[in-house]
């Protein structure tokens, strides 16, 4: 009786079920930094910008809530629904703090330190959002633009730039304009936190472009 030759091309159950294991891997993967990722765009879709701003007055403005991650020293989550998503993500409005996690410009100088001290002072605690009167609610990428005020009643925006662990954003105007450049510019005096030993090449580049005379004298 002739022996049944194998197929030099069959797949065995083995690898089969390998493959698909690594499949089922890669999609969660997917899912999870579709999900994760501070730049996935949260922009709810049909309403004009007048539409979303009401909404998002209505719903988050002066409330409080819980910070239930933060994501980076500027982003935070808060525990309650966005459209599709379980949490609502924050931007805190006028200020950035170095990048600590970002897979475009990896982590950069102070980023981790500046995350820390957001989860150090907001992490699990309430805290209330207050929305800039007139001005847009949303960012590029959908997330709720707020300032974060603390249970101490201490605004987390002032406080990260006037212990310098942010920036002043001089790129988009809002209602505390001048006064995040002044605490920027006493916290660089004083050289608190990143103003202590950062370089000009350390410093995000719409920084550098904006303010090419920046003196950062030791």
């Amino acid at each position: 009786m002739t022996t049944p030759r194998k197929t030099p091309y069959a797949m065995s159950r083995r690898l089969r079920a390998a493959i698909a294991a690594v499949c089922v891997a890669v999609a969660v993967l997917l899912v999870w930094l579709d999900h994760n990722s501070p730049e996935h765009k949260r922009q709810p879709q049909g309403k004009s910008e007048e539409q979303i701003r009401a909404w998002d007055t209505e719903k988050y403005h002066g409330k409080t809530f819980t910070v239930s991650n933060v994501v980076d020293g500027d982003t935070i989550d808060i525990d309650v629904p966005d459209g599709e998503y379980e949490h609502t993500r924050i931007r805190l409005w006028g200020i950035d703090t170095p990048e600590s996690k970002s897979p475009k410009v990896g982590v950069m100088y102070f980023g981790p330190e500046a995350a820390e001290f957001t989860r150090k002072v907001a992490l699990d605690r309430n805290v209330r959002i207050y929305l800039d009167d007139g001005n847009r609610t949303r960012g590029y990428y959908g997330r709720v633009l707020a300032y974060v005020q603390l249970e101490d009643r201490r605004f987390l925006n002032e406080l990260l730039v006037a212990e310098g662990y942010a920036y002043a954003d001089v790129r988009f105007r809002h209602s505390h304009y001048n006064k995040y450049k002044q605490l920027e510019s006493a916290a660089r005096g004083q050289k608190k936190g990143l103003w202590a030993e950062v370089t000009r090449d350390q410093l995000p580049q719409w920084l550098q472009e904006k303010k090419p005379t920046l003196l950062l004298d030791k």
